[in-house]
Parts: C-alpha cells; sequence; structure tokens
C-alpha cells in the first residue's frame, strides 16, 4: 500500500467516534506507529463478539489482558480462562521497566501501573480458585456427549436417559448419578421403563460407562456435583463501578481439553437462560473471553456446533458479548466465525502448505483494503496486529495495521501464595468452598434397586415355603397313601388269612364229621354184626335144638 496521507486520513476516520471506546492502540505507518493514530473497539460494539487471533508468543493473551482490563474500568465484568497463568498479574498493578516506557512514549499511551477487581475460580477446586461446579443435569446430554467423546448415536441414547431423569423426577447432581441410572435402565427392573420411547442398547450404555470412568478417573467427578456454580456470579461490579475479572485457573488444560472447553460452553449456555432479553446496549454486561478455541471446536458433533451457534447469534441480545481466542480463524466454524463482528489479528506464520492454506483462508475474511494482507500478517512484529471492528453503527471499519498498547496491570503471573491468600478470604468461597451431597439418583434409585430386591427376596421366600409346604403336603400324602395302601394290604392279608382259616376250619370241620359218620357208620355195622351174630347163633341153637332136641347150656 502506498500510505499517503489521504489513506492513513481514511482509516483513522473509520475510527473517530464520540462514544465510549476500548483503546487498542495506534495505526502504524511505513513501519512506524502514528501516535496520535488512534485505533479503537467502541464499548457498545463489544456484544457483537470478535476474534483475537495469531501465532503462538505474538501477543494474543496481552491482547486479551488489555481489552479485560479497559472492559473493567468501563464497568464491565469480564470472564477468561487463565490457561498459562500469565493472567493472574491482572489483579496487581503492572512494573513499569525502560522496554515497556520506550514503547508506550513511542505510541503516546500515559502508562500508569494499576489492578483491577479479580475472582478467581478453579473447575472442581482443582488448583487455586473458588471451586466451580455443574449438576449433570443442567449439564445436560449434548454438552455431556462433547466432553465423553460420543457418536450421534450415543448421543441420542445419552438424551434419552436424561429424558427419563426429567420425567421420572430424577436428579442427576454427579457422574455416580449418570452411572446408577444408565446401569437401572438396562438392568431387569428397569429395562422396561424406555420400551415405549424406544429403549436403550446394552452396548451402547456400556460404552457410554467406560467413557465415563475414564473422565471420572481424569478428575472430573470433583467438577460435576454441588453447590452448583450461579452464571449471574460472574457478572458482578465492585461499589466503585468497577466490573469483575473472574479468570479460571485451568492448570491441567490438556489433560481434559474437552472438559474445559465445554464447560465455558457450559457456563455460556446458562447465562442465555438466565438473562433477560435486553436488545442493543451502551455496553455489555459481560465480556466472554473463549481462549484456545480450536479445543471447543475440535471433534464436535453436529448438534454441538449447532447448540454453539445458536447460543453465539442470540446472547448478544442478552447483552453478552463473546470475543473467541486461538491461533487462526479457520480454528473457528465458518457459521460461528461470520457472527464475530470484530478482528484482532496478530502474526501468522506460513510455514507449511497447510499455514499457507491457513493464510489464504484468513486473508479471505477481512474486508477488502490497500493492505498485501498475506504478506502483512507475516510481517507484523509481537504485539502489532491487523484490526477491522464495528463501527457504532454496526458497519465494518477500514484494516487497520495497528501497535497494540501495553497492558497496565502485571504482565506476569501472581505469586501463587498470595493468589492462594487472595482466594481463602473471598466471599464466594464460602458460597462454592464445601462440596454438597444431597439426595438425588443414586440414592434414590439405590433405594428403589434395593426395595426391589428386598420384595424380590420375600417373594422368593414365600415361593420356598410355599414349595416346601407342598413338599411337605406331597410327602404326608404320599405317606398317608402309603400307610392306607398298607394297613389295606395288612386287612387283605388278615382277610386272606381268615378265609384261609375258615376253610381250614371248615375243612377239618368237613373231616371231623367225615370221620365222625365214618365211626357212626362203622359202629351200626359192629352192632349190627353183633346183633346179626347173636341172633345167628340163637337162631342156630334153636334150629339144632329142635333137630337134634338137646342144647348145650352155656
Amino acid at each position: 500500500m502506498s500510505e499517503d496521507q489521504a489513506a492513513l486520513d481514511q482509516i483513522l476516520a473509520g475510527y473517530r467516534t464520540d462514544e465510549a471506546v476500548l483503546d487498542l492502540g495506534v495505526l502504524m505507518a511505513d513501519g512506524e506507529p502514528i501516535p496520535g493514530g488512534r485505533i479503537a473497539l467502541p464499548l457498545s460494539m463489544m456484544n457483537r463478539h470478535g476474534l483475537v487471533a495469531g501465532a503462538t508468543g505474538t501477543g494474543k493473551t496481552k491482547t486479551l489482558q488489555l481489552m479485560a482490563e479497559q472492559l473493567s474500568a468501563n464497568g464491565v465484568a469480564v470472564f477468561a480462562a487463565d490457561i498459562k497463568g500469565d493472567l493472574s498479574g491482572i489483579a496487581l498493578p503492572g512494573e513499569a521497566s525502560e522496554k515497556l516506557l520506550a514503547r508506550t512514549q513511542k505510541i503516546g499511551q500515559q502508562w500508569q501501573g494499576r489492578g483491577f477487581p479479580t475472582e478467581f475460580y478453579a473447575l472442581g477446586g482443582e488448583g487455586t480458585g473458588i471451586p466451580l461446579r455443574a449438576t449433570v443435569s443442567s449439564f445436560g446430554p449434548i454438552l455431556l456427549s462433547k466432553v465423553l467423546d460420543l457418536n450421534d448415536v450415543q448421543e441420542s441414547s445419552l438424551g434419552l436417559v436424561f429424558h427419563y431423569a426429567d420425567s421420572a423426577g430424577l436428579p442427576l447432581l454427579d457422574l455416580s448419578d449418570l452411572q446408577t441410572l444408565l446401569t437401572y435402565l438396562t438392568s431387569a427392573d428397569g429395562k422396561a421403563e424406555l420400551d415405549g420411547i424406544g429403549g436403550l442398547s446394552k452396548a451402547t450404555v456400556g460404552v457410554i460407562l467406560r467413557k465415563i470412568v475414564t473422565l471420572s478417573a481424569q478428575g472430573a467427578d470433583a467438577f460435576f456435583g454441588e453447590p452448583e456454580f450461579d452464571t449471574l456470579d460472574l457478572l458482578r461490579v465492585t461499589p466503585d463501578g468497577r466490573g469483575v475479572v473472574s479468570l479460571l485457573e485451568l492448570p491441567g488444560l490438556m489433560d481434559r481439553p474437552a472438559l474445559f472447553s465445554t464447560f465455558l460452553m457450559w457456563l455460556l449456555a446458562d447465562l442465555y437462560a438466565a438473562l433477560p432479553e435486553v436488545g442493543d446496549v451502551d455496553k455489555p454486561k459481560l465480556v466472554f473471553f473463549f481462549d484456545e478455541a480450536h479445543l471447543l471446536f475440535d471433534d464436535a458433533s453436529k448438534a454441538f456446533l449447532e447448540a454453539i451457534t445458536q447460543t453465539v447469534r442470540l446472547i448478544r441480545s442478552k447483552g453478552i458479548g463473546v470475543f473467541f481466542v486461538t491461533q487462526t480463524p479457520t480454528d473457528v466454524p465458518e457459521d460461528v466465525l461470520a457472527q464475530l463482528g470484530s478482528r484482532v489479528q496478530h502474526q501468522i506464520r506460513a510455514h507449511t502448505p497447510k499455514d499457507a492454506k491457513a493464510l489464504k483462508a484468513t486473508v479471505e475474511t477481512f474486508p477488502t483494503s490497500g493492505y498485501d494482507l498475506a504478506e502483512t500478517l507475516q510481517s507484523l512484529g509481537i504485539g502489532e496486529a491487523v484490526v477491522t471492528v464495528l463501527n457504532p453503527d454496526g458497519a465494518p471499519t477500514p484494516v487497520a495495521w495497528t501497535r497494540m498498547r501495553a497492558p497496565e496491570s502485571l504482565m506476569a503471573a501472581m505469586d501463587p501464595q498470595m493468589m492462594a491468600t487472595g482466594v481463602s478470604r473471598s466471599q464466594q468461597m464460602a458460597t462454592y468452598g464445601t462440596a454438597i451431597d444431597r439426595e438425588s439418583a443414586r440414592e434414590i434409585l439405590t433405594r428403589k434397586l434395593e426395595a426391589g430386591a428386598q420384595a424380590a427376596a420375600q417373594e422368593q421366600e414365600a415361593a420356598a415355603q410355599d414349595a416346601q409346604r407342598q413338599r411337605e403336603a406331597t410327602a404326608t400324602a404320599k405317606q398317608r397313601e402309603k400307610e392306607e395302601l398298607a394297613a389295606q394290604k395288612a386287612r387283605e392279608r388278615e382277610e386272606a388269612a381268615a378265609a384261609r382259616q375258615r376253610e381250614k376250619d371248615d375243612a377239618a370241620r368237613a373231616k371231623q364229621a367225615a370221620k365222625a359218620r365214618d365211626d357212626a357208620g362203622k359202629m351200626v355195622g359192629r352192632v349190627a354184626g353183633n346183633l346179626f351174630s347173636s341172633m345167628a347163633r340163637s337162631a342156630g341153637n334153636a334150629i339144632v335144638r329142635d333137630l337134634f332136641g338137646t342144647a348145650r347150656k352155656r
């Protein structure tokens, strides 16, 4: 670009306004800053969202710190994730140095070290900060599916489980509640509960349960639970009118990138649900910085991306501004990128074909300008950026090569002991410091399963008793039948014996009678014989006497 005065004036004219602004820096010309060439972002446009991008070490974090300071000074609350710990110094006044003052004087910045009201948070209390917790129920199936890295089928099944929990009045507060419910719905006692709305595959539930175990092993148990963080606490303003800067300390980010990024999305979604519509405002209620934004979109499901796009599109009307901080604009999906009105693009390095492709895509996202952006973006120094924002009328400002202002707070990490002391004295610690374990799905289902098991045991015992009684009755009947059969056989034997005895007796009597008759016959015979003999002798004698006239007296 031939940077004649007319062209420079045209750029600067695009940034002039009487409204409150965030001073980003000054315009560069011929490689040198123009001290009076103010490049600023209207405060009223901060809820139109934006992007801060650039390669590692080019000044993205310092730009975030600069914007957070000025938002706080203007009474706007700020939330940001402090991934490397660099932002914690925003609570303390910056330390002047020869190099710093030379830089600020060169751009006409009246630098004065000052700190800003800051609250430190930590996911589930891991690290130094007030514990941030959310219940599984409020997190919801779409966000949780992102954390668990579920596919579309598994995500749909998880949605079914959440639907059942809501319908059945089962609070899902922590991961153990979800585990218990999943186990119940595939058990003999609970599998019929979902038959009317599709049911669950035992294999799918097995995958989900294994991924929950993995997530628990990463320490997520400490994050899910109560007391649940009230996201409206992020909108606090101090009595002197400064917005509170809320920093989420993330010392173990790289171990759980999905949990971190999805939690930030939960915060934003919860704010959207809690806040009333306010339309366009002079300044936002809160500006939300998504650092390492690529982690939010990596491997995201279609449903998750749609939820992000919708939230970013609609949350503007709730007075919330969202700025994504990442290395290249291509890290952000096109539907989301289209919602971002302001751009602060630090240096891009194009050392590989992939980098060159990303550079070309980045250039295409900027308004037409007199710069050779492909060259300019690679030649930017540390603390320099190519800027375009929305003016108060909502139109994009001219693209401006900008030397960024220096933050006025400490550009280094706060001393850990000092931070720990501040956290322990915070009023928020009294509210969120101690975990609560109230009755939830785990206890309700455990009682239900225990009651079912007890009823089953009682039924089993009653059935066993009935079976025992049946066996005893059968045995008694068999014994009675056996005894009756034995008695009958005994009677039959007795009757047979009696019959045989009678037959014997009858035979004996018959024999005796026959003998008696025989004896009587013999006697009659003998008597008759004797009589006959006697009569014969008598007759003989008579005949002899008659014949011989003699008789021998005997």
